[in-house]
C-alpha cells in the first residue's frame, strides 16, 4: 500500500489553473504579433485552460494519485517546452515560462521532478521549433513586458505564501513532536529523556553554586497489585493522581518526571531537612487521596532522597537516591528514606 500523499492533485490543481492561465496572458500578445496560426491558438488554449482541469481528473481517478500527478507535472513541462518555439524564442516570455514551470516542480515537494521534467521540456522545444523552423524573434516589446507581470508577481507570490504556509505547518509540528518528546502523555510530567537533561543541568549549578539541591524518587507500593484487582484503567488513575499531587503539593522550582511504570523522580531546590518535610507532606496527600467511583482504591508510596554529590554525576545522584528509596521500600513501604552524600 503507497504511503505517498493522495492529496497531491488538489494541492496543485489551483496552482496549475493559476499558472497556465496567467501564462496564456504572454503567449497571446505574442501570438497576435507574430499573427500565428490556428492551430498555434488552438495549442495555447488547450494547454492553458483545458489542461489544468484534465490533468486533475487523470489524477483523482487514478489508482495512485501521486504518481498520476507527478506524470501531470512532467507534461507540464512538455507544453512548457512546447510554447517558447511558438513565441518564437521571445526572451522575456520564454524565460519567465521555463522558470514558472520549473518552479511548480520544486514547489510540488516530489524528488528531483524539475530534473526529471527536462528531457521532456528539450525534447518538445526541438519538436515544436522543427516544424516552426526554428524562427527566432527575441525582443520582448512593452506589452509583452506588461502580459509578463501578472504570472511574474503572482505565482510567485502564491508559491511564496504556500511555501510559508508548509513552514509555518513543519515548525508548529516539530513544536508538536518537542513537546511530546519532553512530556509524559499519561502524567503530564517530564518525560525520562527531557527530565535527565534538567537533571544534569541541575546538578551542575549545584556544584558550581553549591547550592541544595535534593532528588526525591518515588515509587507507587505494590502497584501491580492494583492493577491485578482494579484493571489497568484504575492504575492510570493512580499515575495521574500521584503526578497531580506532586505538582500541588510539593513547592515552587521542583522538576518532577516519570522515569518509567509507577517510578517518579523530582529535583527539589532545597537542603535535606526541608526536603524529608516536603517528601512526608506528599507521602501524607498521597494515603488521603479519594477514587470518586471506586470504593476501596487506595495507594501509598515509598520516597528515597539524596542531595546532590559534589563533583559527582547523574548516574551516582540516582543510585543515591535508589539506594534510599530501596531501604524505604524494605522497611515496611510507605516511609521516606534519606541518605547524605559523603
Amino acid at each position: 500500500m503507497s504511503v505517498r500523499p493522495r492529496f497531491l492533485p488538489r494541492l496543485t490543481y489551483r496552482f496549475r489553473v493559476l499558472g497556465m492561465g496567467l501564462a496564456a496572458l504572454p503567449l497571446g500578445v505574442v501570438l497576435h504579433d507574430l499573427d500565428a496560426g490556428w492551430l498555434a491558438w488552438a495549442w495555447v488554449l488547450g494547454t492553458c485552460f483545458a489542461w489544468p482541469h484534465l490533468a486533475y481528473l487523470l489524477a483523482v481517478r487514478s489508482r495512485d494519485p501521486y504518481a498520476a500527478e507527478a506524470r501531470n507535472f512532467l507534461i507540464d513541462s512538455v507544453f512548457a517546452g512546447s510554447w517558447v518555439p511558438l513565441v518564437h524564442f521571445n526572451l522575456l516570455p520564454s524565460a519567465v515560462l521555463l522558470t514558472v514551470a520549473t518552479a511548480d516542480k520544486v514547489n510540488s515537494g516530489v524528488p528531483r521532478l524539475w530534473l526529471k521534467a527536462l528531457p521532456g521540456t528539450l525534447l518538445a522545444m526541438l519538436a515544436v521549433g522543427l516544424a516552426t523552423g526554428f524562427a527566432v524573434d527575441y525582443p520582448s516589446r512593452t506589452a509583452v513586458v506588461l502580459a509578463c507581470l501578472p504570472i511574474m508577481v503572482i505565482h510567485t507570490l502564491a508559491v511564496s505564501a504556500n511555501l510559508y504556509r508548509l513552514m509555518r505547518r513543519v515548525q508548529q509540528q516539530n513544536q508538536q513532536l518537542e513537546e511530546l518528546a519532553r512530556r509524559d502523555s499519561l502524567t503530564g510530567l517530564d518525560s525520562r529523556g527531557h527530565w535527565q537533561a534538567q537533571a544534569r543541568r541541575q546538578l551542575e549549578r549545584s556544584t558550581r553554586d553549591g547550592a541544595p539541591s535534593m532528588l526525591l524518587l518515588i515509587d507507587i507500593d505494590h502497584f501491580k497489585a492494583i492493577n491485578d484487582r482494579f484493571g489497568h484503567a484504575a492504575g492510570d488513575d493512580v499515575l495521574r493522581t500521584l503526578a497531580a499531587l506532586v505538582r500541588s503539593t510539593l513547592p515552587a522550582g521542583q522538576v518532577a518526571g516519570r522515569l518509567g511504570g509507577d517510578e517518579f523522580a523530582v529535583l527539589l531546590p532545597l537542603g535535606q531537612a526541608a526536603a524529608e518535610r516536603e517528601a512526608e507532606r506528599l507521602r501524607e496527600a498521597v494515603q488521603a487521596a479519594v477514587f470518586q467511583g471506586q470504593p476501596g482504591l487506595a495507594f501509598s508510596i515509598s520516597l528515597g532522597l539524596a542531595e546532590a554529590p559534589e563533583g559527582g554525576d547523574l548516574r551516582d545522584w540516582m543510585e543515591a537516591a535508589d539506594q534510599a528509596l530501596y531501604r524505604a521500600k524494605h522497611g515496611g513501604r510507605n516511609r521516606t528514606e534519606g541518605r547524605v552524600m559523603d
